[in-house]
């Protein structure tokens, strides 16, 4: 195991640290991303267990049902409002923060795109990434 990963919001009332590596990291286009990021995708990391993650300060929560129909949470800031982490109703154990939340945002290296269904041409990802029309098997 590396370093920890740690991260949070941009005001700083949200920290997390988490002591294990990811599972998975991907840019996902579905379209609850792209409303969320503002853009063509979000960027992902993705841990295989919550009791691996320390995290501090509240997120206000708002679910919503994704492109799988299952329900996601997301956990954002309600001081700054910036989007730090997600949870998944149909995998509950695992946790995912978003990779503009690490304070090192270069330990970032996707393995995957995503939703690819849902993507645009004017959003240009890495064409060498494997990419899924919908969420592969975990």
């Amino acid at each position: 195991m590396s370093e920890a990963f740690t991260g949070g919001c941009a005001c700083g009332a949200i920290r997390y640290e988490i002591s294990c590596e990811p599972m998975f990291s991907n840019d996902c286009q579905c379209r609850d991303c792209q409303h969320k990021s503002g853009t063509g995708h979000g960027s992902y990391l993705t841990f295989p267990s919550k009791k691996d993650v320390k995290l501090s300060g509240d997120a206000t929560h708002w679910d919503i049902v994704g492109d799988s129909g299952h329900t996601k949470t997301r956990g954002f800031c309600p001081v700054c409002g910036s989007p730090v982490y997600l949870t998944f109703s149909a995998m509950p154990d695992l946790f995912t923060v978003h990779a503009a939340s690490l304070d090192d945002p270069s330990r970032y290296k996707p393995q995957a795109v995503t939703y690819s269904m849902r993507g645009y041409a004017w959003d240009h990802l890495d064409p060498a990434l494997p990419k899924f029309e919908k969420m592969p098997p975990m």
